[in-house]
């Protein structure tokens, strides 16, 4: 009911005052209240709001406008006018337009001046063209003009008000704010009185300054509100005779559109202003409480915080500097940070930080010795992510660099524990892999080496009579008999089980095969203790492969196994070379 007496009022003033030529008014600001509430409100509410400023208008143009037969389909074009603008905002305005934002401002802008008013104006047009004198072009123009002006000067405005925002301003604005908005506003009232009322030239060009220095110190509010003063106090001298456009030849209909010109002109000037600033200013806050975050961070963090130009040079340390590190922060900026890395770690750092900067949206991580030591610090993890500007360009890095010794420490310890057989002490499956991986290298770059692959004889039999405990004291006293037997260069991992391989470096497959049979010879000698007086004589069998440098290994193994299953079934206790 209020939404719908407020349009009432609004459309019969428009209707009184400027009918000039008996057809549409040249002055409309109703529909920008309907814009509004259908704008800021839920849909559920747009029938009814609809319904109120459809009657509205229907009970105006039939006693103010047109007549009677104007009244329904005048309400429906205004309607539909509402509706279409309402109804793209919803859709391309991501919260709504009272927001402030640049998008908004131009989404609004666009749906106004585009769809909505070419559409509901030339049902406008045909409506005055047929009931009235006014030809259908005029009508159009009048239509068009009068809308769009009423839509951009007074729909945020109206949005901010019913969106609670000036009811904000006035809650959370400080009192010298307000009365500093409150003065401009009320210079910018007096200057523009003065131009429109009082002055003998043509002085628009005055109300420029104000303008602009409301929507710098106000934002969108003051820039929404300087543009009703003028609309307001502009066309009222406008319509009554006054003013400066009233020097310009022609009937006060046309005098009135170019009013409406200037004061688009005007709401375009201040409006997109205002919502750069203040979108810059949502920015700054953004930034400042971001900056706040990270500088608490920053200064009680145990990592060290780093900020690095675009050229490698340290711009900011935090305080953890001095204990990680041992330097003090002071000391590190406007230095190089490739000097906190060992010589032989540089490259790869540096690779990380150009990355960084290509690349960046992601991070980089990486390890490093450090140059500059502090008490048990010798190996670091830098994390990287580059800096942006405001057009997303790198201006540098921002790196934490942490402490990982005791990973580092609890790495190699775990690695040192993976590469042993606990039973026995021989290496592990992966470790005893890992070298033979390395030899095989060294074979194609000139090198000789024989792998030998062992399997204890009958051992299932060894469990089965003795028991487990006895089997893994034969394991353990067979890598001790074969140990003498290697030399330095020579390795010896369990590959499971009972199954066992050695890596024979620097020698071809005949003095493989003698260091072989001695192997075989050895072992055999020795008994080992099972329970009691009894005793255990280990025998093996054996296959012989030598590495070519060509072949994988997984071939090798394959091969050397052959070898293996062709001694089990020749009797075992004996050595097969692969084919």
């Amino acid at each position: 009911m209020i939404a719908g007496v407020i349009y009432f009022c609004m459309a019969s003033i428009a209707l009184l005052s400027s009918r000039f030529e008996g057809g549409l008014a040249f002055i409309w600001a109703a529909n920008a209240l309907l814009m509004a509430e259908l704008q800021t409100s839920k849909t559920s509410y747009w029938p009814r709001v609809i319904l109120a400023c459809g009657v509205a208008s229907m009970i105006s143009t039939a006693l103010f406008g047109m007549g009677p037969l104007a009244a329904l389909p005048m309400a429906l074009i205004n309607i539909a006018e509402s509706l279409i603008v309402a109804t793209l905002c919803r859709r391309f305005i991501p919260v709504h337009l009272a927001d402030g934002s640049k998008r908004s401002l131009l989404v609004f802008i666009a749906a106004l001046c585009v769809p909505a008013n070419i559409i509901a104006g030339l049902g406008a047009a045909l409506v005055a063209a047929t009931l009235t004198r006014v030809d259908f072009g005029a009508s159009w123009l009048q239509w068009y003009s009068g809308h769009v002006l009423g839509g951009l000067t007074c729909t945020p405005i109206l949005a901010m008000l019913l969106q609670g925002q000036v009811s904000r301003w006035v809650k959370e604005t400080p009192k010298k704010k307000k009365l500093e908005a409150l003065g401009l506003l009320a210079i910018f009232a007096l200057v523009t009185a003065h131009v429109f009322f009082l002055a003998r030239y043509p002085m628009l060009f005055l109300l420029l300054l104000p303008l602009v220095a409301i929507s710098f110190r106000v934002g969108s509010l003051g820039a929404a509100a300087s543009v009703m003063v003028l609309a307001v106090i502009g066309g009222a001298a406008t319509v009554a005779g006054y003013g400066p456009l009233n020097m310009v030849s022609g009937s006060i209909g046309e005098r009135t559109q170019l009013f409406q010109v200037f004061l688009a002109f005007s709401f375009l000037l201040s409006m997109p202003l205002a919502a750069e600033l203040n979108g810059r200013r949502r920015l700054f806050q953004m930034l400042q409480a971001s900056e706040a975050r990270y500088r608490a961070i920053a200064e009680h963090s145990g990592d060290v915080v780093l900020n690095v130009s675009v050229d490698g040079i340290i711009e900011y340390a935090s305080p953890s500097a001095a204990e990680q590190i041992g330097c003090a922060p002071g000391s590190l900026i406007g230095r190089p940070a490739e000097i906190l890395v060992d010589p032989e770690d540089r490259a790869e750092v540096i690779r990380a930080h150009r990355r960084a900067l290509a690349q960046p949206g992601d991070v980089q991580t990486v390890e490093f010795r450090p140059s500059i030591t502090a008490d048990g610090l010798d190996w670091c993890e830098m994390v990287t992510r580059a800096m942006l500007d405001e057009q997303g360009l790198p201006i540098g890095v921002v790196s934490t660099v942490r402490d990982m010794s005791r990973h580092k420490a609890r790495q190699r310890a775990l690695q040192r524990v993976a590469a042993v057989d606990t039973l026995t002490g021989a290496d592990s499956r992966w470790a005893f892999l890992e070298k033979l991986e390395q030899e095989i290298q060294r074979v194609a770059r000139g090198a000789q080496a024989c792998l030998l692959l062992i399997d204890i004889d009958h051992f299932k039999s060894v469990n089965d009579r003795f028991g487990h405990g006895v089997g893994d004291k034969v394991l353990s006293g067979f890598v001790e008999r074969l140990r003498p037997g290697l030399r330095g260069g020579d390795s010896i991992g369990r590959l499971g089980g009972e199954e066992f391989a050695i890596l024979l470096t620097g020698t071809d497959i005949q003095r493989a095969s003698m260091v072989c049979e001695r192997l075989r010879k050895m072992v055999s000698a020795q008994r080992i203790s099972a329970q009691a007086s009894d005793t255990i004589t280990v025998t093996f069998s054996a296959g012989l492969v030598e590495l070519d440098g060509k072949s994988g290994r997984a071939e090798l193994l394959e091969a050397a196994d052959k070898a293996l299953y062709r001694a089990k079934h020749s009797g075992r206790n004996c050595l097969r070379l692969a084919a």
